[in-house]
C-alpha cells in the first residue's frame, strides 16, 4: 500500500515526523532520501558531468548530499546555489558537499541537471531570478532530473505555477507519491516518473494510484449467472448502447443483455437483445448490474427510462445522458451506484447536487459524499472518489482514447465488472485500468469497437 499511497504535502509532512518521533533525524532521513535519488542520477549520467541546482530548503538539502554522492562516484560535479541554506539539515548537507557553490549559472552545460531548488512545499510562483536561472540551466543540458516535485509546480494539484517551466527527463519522488505526479498539467512536464522509498508508514486515508488489478479465471463449476448477469438500457441512440454491451461482453461477465424494445437490429450474435418493456426486462432477479445512459437520449421518454432503471433496485453505473438527467430524489439512499462523468457532465452534477468546490478532485469527493454514489471523473487524469472518502487516481493512459465512443466502452467494462459482484469503487478501478491496457493493446489510432475487442487482453494481463 505504501508504494501505492499518494499524499498531499501536510500528509508528507506528518509522515516524516512519524519517523523523526521514532529516532530518525532530519539530516539522517535527508542522506536515505538523496543517496537513493543519487543512484538514479549516477544510472542516468552514465558518467557525464552533473549540475546541481540547490535552493534554501531541505529539497536543497537533498541537491547537496545527491552532489556529494555523485562526487564520490567519480562524476564531475557543478553545484549552484543562488541562496544560501536556510534549515539545519540544508547546512548539514552542505558542509557535506564541502566543495565550491555558484552562486549563478555562469558557463555550467554538458551532461545533467538536477533540479533541486524546491519541493514539494511550494504554493508561489518562483522569483523572476529562479524561474530565468532553471530555464537557462535546462536549456543548456542534455538531460533534466527534478528531485521530488519540479520547482513551480504545485505538490497538491499538478498546477503549474509560472510559465515556461521547462519539461523534465525524469521525475524522482521522494517518499511517497504526490497528486502533482499524476494530475495535469504538472504531470506533462515530468517525464518518467520514479519513486525513491525512505520507509514512510502507510498514511490512513491517504489517495492510492490504480494499479494492475489481480484477476482470476472462472471457477470450474461457474455458470453464466455465476459469473453475472450485466443488462444494457438501451435508448434513442442505439449505437451506443451496443457498444457498450460489445465492451460488457469481453468485460468478464457471464451474460450480457441489451434491453432495447422492438425489432432487433443488433448485428452480434452473440448479444441477446430482451424486447420486451424495460420493467419487465429488469425484473429479472438475476441480474447482477445494469448500465443506463450511453445513447439515451434527453427527451422525457429517455428520463423515464433512466427512473425505472433506479427503480428497479439493480446496482447500477450511470453515463452519459443519463447523468444529465439525473436527480438526487432519483438515488434515495442507494450506496450501490457508479457515476462516470466527463468533466461537462461533473459540472452538471454538482449543480444538480449543489455541490461547490474549485479543484476537480474536490468536486469528485464532494459529489461523492453529497450523492451517495463512486464518481469515477474520468479524463486525462481519471479521478475515482467514494462517498465514505477513499480516492483512487489513474496512471496515464494512451492520448489515442480521445475518440468518441471510448466512454462507451469504458462504462461497459465497468457494468461488467459490476456483474461480477465487485463494489462500484473495485468496479472502477478495475475498469479504468483495463480500459487503459486495452488502449496499449491496440496501439495507434484506433476505433472504439477495437478498443472493445482488446478487452480481454487487458483481462489476460492480469491473469
Amino acid at each position: 500500500m505504501s508504494n501505492a499511497q499518494i499524499l498531499t504535502a501536510a500528509q508528507m509532512r506528518d509522515a516524516e515526523q512519524a519517523l523523526f518521533d521514532a529516532g530518525t533525524s532530519v539530516f539522517e532521513l535527508m542522506k536515505i532520501a538523496a543517496g537513493g535519488a543519487a543512484e538514479w542520477v549516477r544510472r542516468v549520467a552514465a558518467g557525464r558531468s552533473v549540475t546541481v541546482l540547490c535552493g534554501p530548503g531541505n529539497n536543497g538539502g537533498d541537491g547537496y548530499v545527491i552532489a556529494h554522492r555523485l562526487r564520490e562516484a567519480g562524476n564531475a560535479v557543478t553545484v549552484i546555489a543562488p541562496v544560501e541554506p536556510k534549515t539545519d539539515a540544508a547546512r548539514q548537507a552542505r558542509a557535506l558537499w564541502n566543495g565550491e557553490v555558484l552562486t549563478s549559472g555562469g558557463k555550467a552545460a554538458g551532461g545533467v541537471l538536477v533540479d533541486s531548488l524546491f519541493g514539494s512545499g511550494l504554493t508561489r510562483p518562483l522569483s523572476g531570478e529562479h524561474a530565468l536561472l532553471l530555464r537557462d540551466l535546462a536549456a543548456r543540458h542534455h538531460l533534466t532530473i527534478a528531485t521530488d516535485v519540479p520547482s513551480g509546480v504545485a505538490s497538491d494539484t499538478g498546477a503549474l505555477l509560472d510559465e515556461r517551466l521547462p519539461r523534465f527527463d525524469l521525475t524522482l519522488a521522494l517518499g511517497a507519491w504526490k497528486f502533482a505526479h499524476w494530475m495535469t498539467p504538472g504531470r506533462s512536464i515530468m517525464g518518467s516518473l520514479r519513486l525513491v522509498p525512505i520507509g514512510i508508514a502507510p498514511v490512513k486515508g491517504a489517495a492510492r494510484l490504480i494499479e494492475k488489478p489481480r484477476l482470476s479465471v472462472p471457477a470450474v463449476d461457474s455458470h453464466k449467472y455465476l459469473r453475472g448477469l450485466a443488462c444494457i438500457v438501451s435508448g434513442e441512440m442505439p449505437g451506443a448502447a451496443v457498444l457498450a454491451a460489445e465492451a460488457a461482453m469481453r468485460g468478464g461477465a457471464g451474460y450480457v443483455k441489451l434491453l432495447r424494445e422492438g425489432e432487433d437490429r443488433t448485428a452480434d450474435p452473440a448479444l441477446v437483445v430482451d424486447g420486451q418493456p424495460l420493467a419487465k426486462g429488469l425484473s429479472d432477479d438475476r441480474i447482477a448490474a445494469v448500465l443506463v445512459g450511453p445513447g439515451l437520449g434527453r427527451s422525457a421518454e429517455a428520463t423515464q427510462r433512466l427512473r425505472i432503471a433506479l427503480d428497479s433496485g439493480r446496482p447500477a453505473v450511470i453515463d452519459a445522458d443519463a447523468l444529465i438527467a439525473l436527480r438526487p430524489k432519483m438515488l434515495g439512499n442507494r450506496s450501490d451506484i457508479l457515476a462516470t462523468p466527463h468533466d461537462g457532465e461533473l459540472e452538471t452534477l454538482c449543480r444538480n447536487f449543489g455541490v461547490i468546490a474549485e479543484s476537480r478532485i474536490d468536486r469528485a469527493r464532494a459529489l461523492a459524499k453529497t450523492s451517495g454514489m463512486v464518481i469515477a471523473a474520468k479524463g486525462p487524469t481519471t479521478i475515482i472518489a467514494a462517498p465514505d472518502g477513499q480516492v483512487a487516481i489513474a496512471p496515464p493512459a494512451p492520448s489515442w482514447l480521445s475518440v468518441a465512443g471510448s466512454g462507451d466502452v469504458l462504462a461497459g467494462i465497468a457494468v461488467s465488472r459490476m456483474a461480477n459482484r465487485r463494489s462500484p469503487f473495485e468496479a472502477a478501478c478495475e475498469a479504468v485500468w483495463l480500459h487503459g491496457e486495452a488502449a496499449r493493446q491496440c496501439g495507434a489510432a484506433f476505433t472504439p469497437n477495437e478498443l472493445a475487442r482488446a478487452v480481454p487482453p487487458a483481462i489476460e494481463a492480469c491473469l
